[in-house]
C-alpha cells in the first residue's frame, strides 16, 4: 500500500491511522535510538537527522510529513528569542528547509506543521490553520500547516467552538517530558488527514 514517512517525529501520532490501514510507517527523529529501528506493529522508529538525509536514504513515499522543532520559531517562546540570539533562528530555519526539501522532492502530498509563530514571517504564511478541537479532541492550540503535492486539507468537523473545550497545554504542569506532550499531533485531526488523503498519494 506504500510508505508513510513523517520526519521529526518521536510520538508517532500522525501515522498511527495511516499504520491501521495497512501502510508502512517510518517515523524519523534523533531522539529515536541510534542502536537499530524499533517496530510496533507497521510502525518503524528509526534515529535520523533531516539536515543530513537524502532521498536516497528513504523508501519512495505515499505521503510524507514533517514536524520540524518548534522551539525557536513558536509564538509562545518569543520572551526568549532575544537570550537565544540569531543562532537560534538559524538552526530552527535549517531543520525547516531541510524538512521542506524532502517534502518536495518526491511530487507527493506532503504537509509540514508548526504552531503560530516566526515561520510565517521567515518563510510564507501557512496554507491553512487548524484548532483540536475541530476535529474532536477538546483543547485549544491553534496550529499552522504547510503543504503541496496534493495534499488534501481535512474540512473542519466542527465549526463552532464547544464550551466544554479546555486550554490543558497552557495549563500543562513542567516535567521532562513536557515538551514532546504540547507538541503531540492531535489524534481526531491526524485521523481526519487520513481519510482524506489516504487515495491521494497513490502511484499510479
Amino acid at each position: 500500500m506504500g510508505t508513510v514517512i513523517s520526519l521529526c517525529d518521536y510520538t508517532g501520532n500522525i501515522v498511527k491511522p495511516w499504520a491501521d490501514a495497512g501502510f508502512d510507517c517510518l517515523c524519523i527523529d534523533t531522539r529515536h535510538s541510534m542502536a537499530g529501528d524499533k517496530v510496533k506493529g507497521n510502525i518503524t522508529y528509526r534515529w535520523g537527522d533531516v539536515r543530513t538525509l537524502t532521498p536516497a536514504d528513504l523508501p519512495d513515499p505515499h505521503i510524507i510529513f514533517a514536524f520540524p522543532p518548534c522551539t525557536n520559531l513558536s509564538g509562545s517562546g518569543a520572551r526568549w528569542y532575544k537570550s537565544k540570539g540569531i543562532q537560534g533562528l538559524i538552526d530552527a530555519l535549517t531543520l525547516v528547509e531541510s524538512c521542506r526539501k524532502l517534502c518536495e522532492w518526491y511530487g507527493t502530498p506532503w504537509m509540514l506543521e508548526n504552531p503560530v509563530g516566526r515561520l510565517s514571517t521567515q518563510w510564507r504564511k501557512p496554507d491553512d490553520t487548524f484548532q483540536p478541537w475541530q476535529y474532536g479532541d477538546l483543547y485549544s492550540k491553534r496550529t499552522c500547516i504547510w503543504h503541496g503535492g496534493g495534499f488534501v486539507f481535512p474540512p473542519p468537523e466542527i465549526t463552532e467552538k464547544p464550551e466544554d473545550v479546555e486550554q490543558v497545554i497552557w495549563k500543562m504542569s513542567p516535567s521532562a517530558d513536557r515538551g514532546d506532550k504540547r507538541s503531540i499531533t492531535p489524534q481526531g485531526f491526524a485521523n481526519a488527514v487520513c481519510d482524506c488523503n489516504k487515495e491521494a498519494g497513490r502511484h499510479g
